[in-house]
């Protein structure tokens, strides 16, 4: 019999996972956001992309660094240590808890090329994409961050952001199914097998649009890099069908975890990084990358083009894309490094996070995974929200 997971791990699952997950679907935020729609995009899209930052342009980065970031997404002394190193000054704050919201907060500020009070943020790639398009982004130098050349190939050859010019990936998590080998009694390894009248009212699935979709999507043979109506209603069908039978217990955000492990569900759609956790609870849990494909979900960092530190954003992009540096960040956070080659730094730090492949993946689980489009129209955001809300009740 599983145990009840820890209400503290609970807590700091939910703070941390909502906080990095977009609000898709039925989320009022999400919703908000809809109203902008294209005449905003337009209407602000015209702004120069021309730096305003107040550093010296000779010389090594000084001064003092304002950074935003998620909550419980940094290292202990990560921070001091950048310092050190660097001699710059770090202003570093936990206050990024919504990509939507946060929009909501700085758009304004930043259609009229005003201060937001950061220099380097940490969007979630679909808010990064949203953001070039409006030219609200500073060009990161090939000069300030040499260090680009360890990320991963896959991330470096985005479509979304070639070479990756102005969003530099700072964490990804894949996201797969989740399930209680004890209770199957089986080895899961396909989407079909979420749907084995055996597991009848024990299956979860993500309310957010992309991750509960994508994967479903990839099993039909649709694409989610260039989705279209047809393959997202193919997929809505499918979930409909199977939530009329009784099939699917409830749709969830990260609050999966106390269904899974005390048994109220056997199979969930989940996020690598909650998985890590709530293994230390319950050994019984698993995850998997279904054989057809999951998803990733990628959180970046950009420099504003109202910057005041351009020069010191760069350094501290540099100083986390150095292998050694950033697997103590890896060994802390637990999620996918997106830099390449990590296995050796992380043996260093932590022989268990550089074993675990959840945050070390072999290649093949790697080749399994794919990435939205990025950015969705307006069009298309709303209306797959919608087509996914309707099954979901968000």
């Amino acid at each position: 019999m599983s145990r009840d997971i820890d209400p503290q791990l609970l807590a700091r699952l939910t703070a941390s996972r909502t906080s990095r997950r977009r609000f898709l679907g039925g989320s009022a935020a999400a919703a908000a956001a809809l109203t902008l729609g294209s005449s905003f995009l337009a209407a602000c899209g015209s702004n120069s992309s021309t730096s305003s930052s107040t550093t010296q342009d000779t010389g090594p980065a000084s001064g003092t660094l304002r950074i935003s970031n998620w909550p419980l997404y940094m290292a202990d002394g990560y921070v001091a240590a950048f310092q050190t190193a660097t001699g710059i000054t770090v202003d570093y704050k936990e206050d990024f808890n919504d990509n939507e919201q946060w929009f909501a907060k700085v758009k304004e500020p930043l259609s009229r090329k005003q201060d937001i009070g950061a220099d380097l943020v940490v969007p979630t790639q679909f808010m990064a994409a949203r953001l070039m398009q409006l030219k609200w982004l500073n060009e990161i130098s090939e000069a300030g961050v040499p260090n680009r050349k360890n990320l991963r190939p896959d991330l470096l050859n985005s479509t979304m952001d070639p070479g990756r010019k102005y969003t530099a990936p700072y964490m990804t998590g894949m996201v797969g199914l989740a399930y209680n080998r004890k209770a199957t009694g089986r080895d899961i390894r396909t989407i079909n097998d979420l749907w084995d009248p055996a597991f009848k009212g024990r299956v979860s699935m993500l309310s957010d649009t992309q991750d509960g979709l994508g994967m479903v999507m990839l099993s039909q043979g649709s694409s989610i890099e260039d989705p279209t109506t047809e393959g997202v209603q193919k997929a809505v069908a499918l979930i409909k069908e199977q939530n009329d039978k009784g099939q699917i217990r409830r749709f969830t955000g990260n609050d999966y975890g106390d269904d899974l492990s005390n048994g109220n569900v056997v199979i969930a759609q989940a996020y690598s990084g909650d998985v890590v956790q709530l293994q230390a609870d319950n050994p019984d849990l698993q995850f998997v990358i279904p054989e057809s494909g999951g998803t990733w979900f990628i959180d970046t960092q950009v420099i504003p083009y109202t910057t005041q530190n351009q020069k010191a954003a760069e350094a501290w992009i540099n100083y986390l894309y150095d292998r050694a540096n950033y697997a103590k960040l890896v060994a802390s956070v637990k999620y996918v490094p997106v830099l390449s080659d990590m296995t050796d730094e992380l043996n260093k730090v932590d022989p268990k996070a550089a074993a675990n492949p959840l945050i070390n993946p072999p290649q093949s689980d790697l080749d399994k995974l794919k990435s939205w489009k990025a950015p969705l129209s307006d069009e298309q955001t709303q209306e797959f929200n919608s087509a996914y809300a309707a099954v979901t009740g968000g």
